[in-house]
């Protein structure tokens, strides 16, 4: 049996989503184009989270072209910039103003690996854009979330989109300071791709952290981690793009062949988002890390695992923050 072919499928295994409110970020493609497009079809209103305002329009208007039956949800952009954390607290002070209610959140949106560089405000961009930014989005929004929370019957879930390539990071990562938050991992086989796995790494550990925070404020929110599986992404593609020719051409057709289309891709964020079973048993899943489509795993690697380094992370994402202006 592949990797997806377990029996949850959204399609038929969701509750009626209506009168749910969900905010999925980076929305506008991929993943999350999916993920908004499972959970708006149930019914849910989902705000599509992304930067583009263009794009994100014309993926709403494919989406609608596509149809949204049978549930006939409701998709609307919402203008978030993950590149400087202030535009991201903004964003979150947007939803706050527009809705009375938050049931789900998804960190979905990425920064894949790239060429080593800093944001204006002297952060590495990957752990910008893929850690700083949600931490400030997700912290901004929990007074949403409390509040939605304390309804009778509610089911509040913050939901953060890792990656089993956390495995291929050396063991040994620490966060104890904007130096380490800025390492070019410059003698690794992959400098990129190490950056990319060390921000992934920080949604592992900002999971587990935040249920801690959630859990002694006495609020049943689920907050879960989850690795997506290996899907057919647009940025998957542009990365094959940069190989040689022949390489690039073999790589392609693996991807086609064995690889999950971004609608089964996003199986796992929708069961973490809105399947039944998570609020059946809420003691497990709370802090669980998710494997396709929806199974209970484990990070694979020991330093995702690690409350003191989830508390370093945690209290340095704090500080680097303040040094801003921002406060969490």
């Amino acid at each position: 049996m592949g990797l997806f072919s377990r029996s949850f499928n959204p399609d038929i295994d969701l509750p009626d989503l209506k009168g749910k409110v969900i905010a999925v970020t980076g929305g506008s493609s991929g993943i999350g184009y999916a993920t908004v497009q499972h959970l708006a079809r149930h019914g849910a209103k989902v705000y599509m989270a992304a930067r583009n305002e263009e794009k994100s329009k014309a993926a709403i208007a494919r989406l609608q072209t596509e149809g949204l039956a049978p549930g006939n949800g409701e998709i609307v952009w919402l203008d978030l910039e993950l590149s400087d954390p202030r535009n991201a607290k903004r964003a979150a002070e947007q939803l706050i103003a527009k809705e009375q209610r938050l049931d789900v959140l998804i960190n979905n949106a990425a920064m894949p690996r790239g060429p080593y560089a800093l944001t204006s405000e002297g952060i590495q961009d990957v752990m910008a854009i893929n850690h700083v930014s949600p931490f400030v989005f997700t912290n901004t929004l929990l007074p949403l979330l409390y509040r939605t929370a304390k309804e009778p019957n509610s089911d509040v879930r913050i939901v953060n989109v890792a990656s089993d390539g956390i495995m291929f990071l050396k063991r040994g990562v620490r966060f104890r300071n904007l130096g380490d938050f800025n390492d070019e991992h410059a003698h690794d086989l992959s400098p990129g791709l190490s950056r990319y796995f060390r921000s992934k790494i920080a949604n592992v550990l900002f999971t587990q952290k935040l249920q801690k925070r959630l859990d002694a404020d006495g609020v049943p929110i689920i907050a879960m981690a989850l690795n997506p599986g290996t899907v057919r992404t647009e940025g998957l593609r542009n990365d094959a793009a940069h190989l040689p020719p022949v390489v690039s051409t073999l790589f392609s057709l693996l991807v086609d062949v064995a690889w999950a289309t971004p609608s089964k891709g996003a199986y796992t964020s929708v069961f973490a988002a809105a399947a039944p079973a998570v609020r059946a048993q809420p003691d497990v899943y709370k802090d669980a890390y998710l494997e396709p489509p929806g199974k209970l795993g484990s990070p694979p690697n020991q330093d995702a695992k690690s409350p003191e380094l989830a508390e370093e992370l945690w209290n340095t994402t704090v500080e680097i923050l303040s040094n801003l202006g921002i406060v969490i």
